[in-house]
């Protein structure tokens, strides 16, 4: 079955062929994906290389945290992204987003304030599970509107920890140093 995977602003076509094979953007791979027991992780091998990713679901789309990197995905079969696309035209990248806690853990730093602007791929949250640290990164360039966490709390899988609105006209949000922690 062929799937339509948006991730952040790139779209990729997936097609399914059986459990150890896949086709991505017309290039064939060999792959081995496994669900680590209980817990939202997942191996995964291809080409001989080992990968490990936390994927969860939100509403009706994916957070994924590869690398330290938090991906938002969109999956849909071939038909759905028609009809949505005949329906609805494209899709808005506007409004606000909200960066959830991929996984329950402890808040080590929170790098941003309020009223900061950020751009694509800063460091918004890092966040401690399973004795790992991982840099959350935001998934575009805007204005941090709020900050629901601070270091040294934990919290749940889902949990919106900061909210990234849109960057309006420039120079009408407040620059906030990007020295400072939230403690």
């Amino acid at each position: 079955m062929k799937y339509v995977t948006t991730v952040g602003d790139r779209e990729y076509i997936l097609e399914i062929n059986d459990d150890r094979r896949v086709i991505l953007d017309g290039v064939e791979y060999d792959v081995d994906l496994v669900s680590v027991t209980g817990q939202p992780l997942y191996s995964l091998l291809v080409g001989g290389k080992s990968y490990e990713a936390y994927v969860y679901p939100v509403g009706e789309s994916w957070q994924v945290l590869l690398k330290g990197d938090l991906y938002p995905a969109q999956v849909e079969d071939e038909r759905e992204q028609r009809l949505r696309a005949a329906s609805s035209g494209m899709p808005e990248l506007s409004g606000e987003f909200h960066l959830k806690a991929p996984m329950p853990g402890l808040i080590v730093a929170v790098p941003v304030v309020e009223g900061q602007t950020v751009q694509k791929a800063d460091i918004l949250v890092i966040l401690e599970s399973m004795k790992m640290q991982n840099e959350l990164k935001s998934p575009r360039a805007g204005t941090v509107t709020r900050v629901k966490v601070r270091a040294g709390e934990t919290v749940e899988q889902n949990a919106v920890m900061v909210t990234v609105s849109e960057s309006l006209a420039s120079g009408s949000s407040t620059e906030a140093s990007r020295d400072t922690i939230r403690q």
